[in-house]
């Protein structure tokens, strides 16, 4: 059975992550998740970043337009045949028994050799990378051909676009040779255990651990993390190591750790929340923070999006571009909230339309709320950045910030039905019983991701390549993007999540209050 089992690149990763995920991508596909409609987006904005690379090497030969490859034909002669023209080659194609890969770019060097030149659409080098670029390195080399240095190219986070992009000045490569050879040693004898495993008739068991959320959050995790009690070990705030020598102890439920196990404060109050089914409420601190409070109160949320690849002029690689707000202004605790919002109505940079609204509806005194401040803090201060007349505007702002992420944060209100999570997608529904569930737009992400889609951009990351990554389809879009309709439906699913994410503020700071004053 071996000879009919292919270890593929991504198999290889997929095995070094999880044999019992590798299992299932060669026996059991159907039974994996699809990737949504975010990830799908993800996908493409790496094959777009490939694209850029490939305009660094404007001779190269692109394997996949000649036709010479396909996945499941022999590829060595024709991998042969195309490197006789010693010419840089995009996604070279190479099977070497049961080993499989293509590689991103293929650059001719010294001595017949090759140097493989990985790109990837993150700004640094990870230890992922490494094993990537060395399991290539490994499949032609047991090709017979000679690979004599390996490069990431990532993205250069200095990078400033001014008109087109600059491909040259969009990468930087890192030789990262030695620490390939370092990685390709043991491969051969992995590929052989991936190969016996994937010819089993049922999955191995494998322990539930770190692996199942690194170096990426396994589709497979609701089926595996199944049987686990809804607040189980692995909810313990901070540091994962604790939770999987609990688990590892046979300990699965918080309620059940000895009472003489060694837990941090947080935890302490996690243990204690989860026996009781009590909050634990610290007023003293609840007290100081509602205090520090001045009226009118402006509940204030972002909304951004970032790009590997920057959009406008003037802006970096993954730089924040904020495109909606939202504001609830309460002039008393009790008294009708006022909404302000702003989204971005197309393609072009929203940042300055955004300012100019904002400023309309933040008056000259009062606290600003946010949730998780450093987010909220950094984006204004880039703005300021980007628009200096607005600056000292920006600067008088951010002083009247107040982060409502700090009482949570800190653990002076905890609920068991938060989890472990201070985030306000826990908080909300365990504090004041609201929640996100059955929203279109549900997370930040998603909403950066379905505004881009309305603008177009994600037609413009959908692979030239038939098969390599279908169409996403968030409704009943048509194949050219988007209807009208789609977009309008969109746009209000925007503002109904950006809006609860500042009405609902203000529904737990009411809940808070109500808790000191008991």
């Amino acid at each position: 059975m071996d000879n009919e089992i292919i270890i593929s690149k991504s198999k290889y990763l997929y095995g070094l992550q999880c044999l019992r995920y590798l299992w299932y991508q060669i026996n059991a596909k159907e039974e994996i998740p699809q990737p949504s409609f975010v990830g799908r987006f993800i996908f493409n904005q790496g094959i777009q970043v490939g694209e850029y690379a490939k305009k660094l090497y404007p001779e190269g030969i692109d394997a996949r337009i000649v036709g010479k490859f396909n996945e499941h034909t022999e590829q060595l002669e024709s991998t042969l045949e195309i490197l006789k023209e010693r010419k840089p080659v995009f996604e070279a194609g190479c099977r070497s028994g049961n080993v499989y890969c293509r590689a991103d770019i293929l650059v001719p060097a010294e001595e017949a050799s090759w140097d493989i030149i990985e790109v990837k659409s993150s700004t640094r080098v990870k230890e992922e990378n490494i094993h990537d670029i060395a399991f290539q390195k490994f499949c032609f080399e047991s090709a017979g051909i000679k690979i004599k240095r390996c490069y990431i190219a990532c993205i250069d986070s200095n990078y400033t676009r001014k008109g087109s992009i600059e491909p040259e000045k969009l990468f930087r490569r890192v030789d990262v040779t030695a620490e390939a050879e370092e990685a390709q040693v043991g491969i051969e004898e992995r590929v052989r255990e991936m190969l016996d495993i994937a010819g089993k008739e049922s999955p191995p068991e494998i322990s539930i651990g770190r692996q199942c959320s690194e170096p990426y959050e396994c589709p497979l995790k609701d089926k595996c993390w199944g049987f686990l009690p809804e607040n189980n070990v692995f909810n313990l705030y901070g540091n994962k190591d604790r939770a999987i020598e609990l688990y590892r102890e046979g300990i699965l439920s918080i309620e059940d750790i000895p009472d003489q196990y060694d837990l941090n404060y947080k935890q302490q109050i996690q243990y204690r929340c989860v026996k009781t089914k009590e909050p634990m409420i610290n007023k003293k601190e609840i007290s100081k923070f509602i205090e520090n409070l001045k009226y009118p109160l402006y509940f204030f949320d972002f909304e951004t999006f970032s790009t590997a690849i920057p959009l406008y002029d003037g802006v970096k690689p993954y730089q924040r571009i904020p495109f909606q707000y939202s504001i609830h202004l309460l002039r008393s605790i009790d008294g009708q909230p006022e909404h302000y919002d702003f989204l971005a109505a197309d393609s072009g940079d929203p940042r300055k339309k955004l300012l100019e609204s904002l400023r309309k509806h933040i008056g000259d005194a009062g606290s600003i709320i946010v949730y998780y401040e450093q987010f909220e803090k950094g984006v204004l201060r880039e703005l300021a950045e980007a628009f200096p007349e607005y600056k000292s505007w920006v600067d008088s702002i951010i002083p009247r910030i107040v982060d409502l992420y700090k009482p949570f944060g800190n653990f002076y209100y905890y609920h068991h039905l938060q989890k472990g999570s201070a985030s306000v997608k826990s908080v909300l529904p365990a504090v004041t019983g609201l929640s996100y569930n059955g929203m279109e737009i549900a997370d930040g992400m998603a909403a950066s991701v379905y505004f881009l889609y309305t603008c177009g951009y994600y037609n413009d990351l959908i692979s030239p390549y038939p098969g390599s990554c279908s169409k996403p389809d968030p409704g009943n879009s048509s194949e050219s993007g988007p209807s009208e309709e789609e977009i309008e439906r969109i746009r209000n699913s925007l503002i109904k999540y950006c809006r609860l994410d500042t009405g609902g503020m203000i529904h737990i700071l009411r809940a808070l209050i109500k808790e000191a004053s008991r």
